[in-house]
């Protein structure tokens, strides 16, 4: 009965390293994800996140690059660099609330493209 226990603890404390990798990973961005490639490079659960999150950074740079461009214009430059910001922020949020699931969940368009990276 003992063993019992100490074993459901032990499954309890890796399925909470876990998530917690994984949230650091997409909390983090580009430096959690190295973290997670450092730290967790077998654990498929947090490298799913860690790619996303270093999606989700490319996808950053992007939209600040092309808020940058665009800004420039008069009033529809400004309201696309909102939109990108918001739709970054929005997406980056969702990676977190994903992470801490327990569940490998997917992120429209950043799945996509997070499956493509090889490790």
């Amino acid at each position: 009965m003992v063993n019992k226990k100490r074993v459901d603890k032990e499954k309890a404390n890796q399925e909470n390293d876990k998530i917690l990798f994984a949230f650091l990973a997409t909390f983090l961005s580009l430096l959690g994800f190295l973290i997670a490639i450092i730290v967790k490079r077998k654990d498929k659960y947090v490298m799913h996140y860690a790619k996303q999150s270093l999606v989700i950074f490319v996808f950053s740079i992007l939209a600040g690059s092309i808020g940058s461009i665009l800004g420039n214009l008069f009033l529809i430059g400004i309201l696309i660099k909102i939109g990108l910001n918001i739709l970054i922020v929005i997406i980056w949020a969702m990676s977190w609330v994903y992470a801490l699931s327990g569940k490998r969940k997917q992120i429209p368009i950043v799945s996509y493209w997070a499956k493509k990276i090889e490790l």
